[in-house]
């Protein structure tokens, strides 16, 4: 059986190149993308300490299908926004995105 300890590294290191891409990118999908891989991370912990704690009471893996259903709807809002946005303004460049501003 694999240890807890690599299940965690590995979704540390998934948030940290998440983390990573969202301060770093400039492009609105990648930031997208990057949000995906955080809670991709997430997700890879609810399970892990799900099997590793109470394998007979499934909390960790509700948690985990709802945290996908998050993401799936935060992905299909936030590209429906960036699709808008490009039409509008022919480019998505997260700095040039003041639409809001007055």
């Amino acid at each position: 059986m694999i240890p807890l300890s690599w299940y965690l590294l590995v979704a540390a290191a998934l948030f940290s190149i998440g983390l990573y891409g969202v301060f770093a990118r400039r492009n609105a999908v990648a930031i997208l993308m990057s949000v995906e891989l955080i809670l991709n991370a997430v997700n890879i912990n609810l399970v892990a300490f799900w099997r590793y704690r109470t394998p007979e009471i499934p909390s960790g893996m509700v948690w985990a299908i709802f945290v996908l259903v998050v993401a799936a709807a935060e992905a299909a809002v936030g590209l429906a926004l960036v699709i808008s946005i490009y039409r509008n303004r022919d480019s998505v460049i997260a700095e040039e995105l003041d639409l809001l501003k007055n």
